[in-house]
């Protein structure tokens, strides 16, 4: 899974969050209010499985298994039905690839802790390594040996020993212990062993090429190349002279003689596709991280099946655009930029991750000429044209940045996690000041009238003001239990996800006076060891006539929240 790589900052990233504590104006103590009614719920898109769905793999008795890094969880899909229900959970299923033995073990490795596991047909699970850079793609040689390759975070492939892993006084291997065969080889991705001839097939990603690696030597041979960005390949069981490989970047899915290295084009599918796995029919299923999707493709004439789907992946900020008395609302929605029309839910593609741009948005933001997606996994901001929906600019080099807003000439505000900064940047990226320091774990932005941005701050609990011509700052409301997604309404009000409670917050800016507008919501993706408190951001925006809407992370859906009628 190519997510791996943004990764690099996460450290840094979080080990900011909850440090230095800026000294701002205390929140006046907001008058006590009745309750009020809240608004009514409706999902405008219905959710869906996964959160991103990598890992792919069919056990002896042809049950398949599909990984999910973000969701953490290790899912078991009934391929005849379409039915989903979890088999290992968080954190330590959060699989970027499976494998099986041919006892029965299964391998998995979870790719943000930096360990592989396995689970033996007993049941009984043993982390078997640790302290690895990006633990990617695994799978087991014909004699029971297991090889695990780094990517993105590192870039080598190394065998684990299983022999003494049942002993009870057994510790799991560090990267320092395992034996490594080969390294900086370009991104070996899901790779398979042949049974027959012993060595390892797979694609590497940043080369564009399938290789044939020796297990023993770690020589590397070029069997094709010329692919975008190829994810996986599997060895076909019907005909193992061909290797099957998916191209995440064009969605085309190939077949490679490994006799003749001839390529042919076996079905085009669209841009995301991240995995393979044939069943003992030889049959082919694939991956699509950005449609949270697991297909049925017929080899012979291309066609797919749908087994699983999602209307979104994993959706985060949200954005709005209210014009003719309709609302649409814009999703970074992880894998790609999509936008969903406010009375129908229709969901439309902008930007699929892998097909136009790398960087996986997580904030969003709709400004005079431009749409932001922020991506603290990349440290980018990105220009897409409000007209054309192209990418015109990506702006790199940020410490991890949550969110931006961009101005009527062009100026874009930036908040980063790892510095705690509010950055000022050109409309060109070349230019860059610090507005704000020793911001508390920011997350989400609006804006306010004339020079005001309001922030959300998830270590302080807290929704800070900020004058972005002065520098000037004050505390709006705090005691906030986790706040994330912020938004400005038609009557000043701001709304957030208060994320801790599950619920979305009305907050007066002149008071701090809070009233909750909507509860019981499905918001808060769980964090891992390690990671940011919010993993995913919820999102927050309000149409013109005073509709909320809400991304869960939970369900992977859109909820539409309507006020009470007068």
């Amino acid at each position: 899974m190519e997510c791996g790589r943004f990764f690099t900052s996460l450290a840094l990233a979080f080990a900011m969050v909850g440090g230095a504590m800026a000294q701002q104006t205390p929140a006046p103590s907001p008058p006590p209010v009745p309750p009020a009614k809240e608004y009514d719920q409706q999902f405008l898109v219905a959710g869906s499985w996964f959160h991103g769905v990598h890992g792919l793999a069919f056990n002896k008795d042809d049950q398949l298994f599909a990984g999910s890094v973000i969701g953490q969880t290790i899912y078991r899909v009934q391929i005849d039905s379409g039915e989903v229900d979890r088999f290992i959970g968080e954190p330590i299923g959060m699989a970027d690839d499976i494998a099986f033995a041919e006892d029965g073990t299964m391998a998995w490795t979870a790719f943000l802790l930096g360990k592989v596991y396995i689970r033996r047909p007993n049941g009984k699970t043993i982390e078997v390594a640790n302290g690895m850079g990006g633990p990617n793609s695994l799978a087991f040689g014909k004699d029971g040996r297991l090889f695990v390759s780094e990517v993105f975070l590192g870039d080598a492939l190394y065998e684990i020993d299983l022999k003494n892993v049942d002993k009870p006084d057994f510790k799991p291997f560090p990267r320092t212990e395992l034996r490594r065969i080969a390294e900086k080889m370009g991104g070996l991705n899901g790779f398979e062993i042949h049974k027959d001839d012993g060595f390892l097939y797979g694609p590497l990603w940043f080369k564009g090429q399938i290789v044939k690696i020796n297990l023993e030597t770690g020589g590397i041979e070029v069997i094709a190349d010329g692919f975008k960005i190829p994810a996986a390949a599997n060895i076909d069981p019907q005909n193992r002279d061909n290797v099957y490989v998916v191209d995440t970047g064009t969605g085309n899915i190939w077949s490679v003689s490994l006799t003749s290295k001839a390529k042919k084009l076996v079905a085009s599918m669209k841009p995301g596709l991240d995995n393979l796995a044939f069943d003992s029919r030889g049959r082919l299923f694939v991956t699509s991280m950005t449609d949270n999707g697991v297909y049925l493709v017929d080899k012979q004439t291309g066609a797919h099946r749908t087994i699983v789907e999602g209307k979104l992946a994993i959706p985060a900020d949200l954005a709005v655009v209210s014009e003719g008395g309709k609302d649409t609302i814009h999703v970074a929605d992880v894998f790609s930029y999509r936008t969903v029309d406010g009375q129908t839910g229709a969901v439309h593609d902008v930007i699929r991750v892998h097909g136009e741009t790398h960087a996986y948005p997580l904030g969003i933001s709709v400004g005079p000429r431009h749409v932001l997606l922020i991506s603290w996994f990349s440290n980018t901001v990105e220009k897409v044209d409000r007209k054309t929906g192209k990418l015109v600019a990506s702006f790199g080099e940020f410490a991890a940045p949550v969110d931006a807003l961009e101005t009527a000439d062009g100026t874009i505000y930036v908040a980063e996690l790892a510095s705690s900064n509010l950055v000022k940047v050109s409309a060109d990226g070349k230019q860059r000041s610090t507005i704000a320091k020793d911001l508390r774990g920011p997350v989400a932005m609006a804006r306010g009238k004339d020079d005001l941005i309001y922030l959300t701050e998830i270590a302080a609990g807290a929704v800070a003001e900020i004058n972005v011509a002065t520098g000037a700052r004050r505390v709006v409301a705090d005691g906030l239990a986790g706040p994330e997604g912020i938004a400005v309404g038609p009557d000043g009000r701001l709304f957030v996800a208060e994320v801790g409670q599950k619920r979305v917050v009305a907050i007066d800016p002149a008071t701090g006076a809070k009233t909750v507008i909507a509860s019981n919501l499905d918001i808060g993706l769980p964090p891992y060891p390690g990671g940011p408190p919010g993993l995913v951001p919820t999102g927050v925006t309000v149409g013109a006539g005073g509709t909320v809407y809400v991304s869960s992370d939970i369900r992977n859906a859109l909820y539409r929240l309507t006020p009470p009628a007068p």
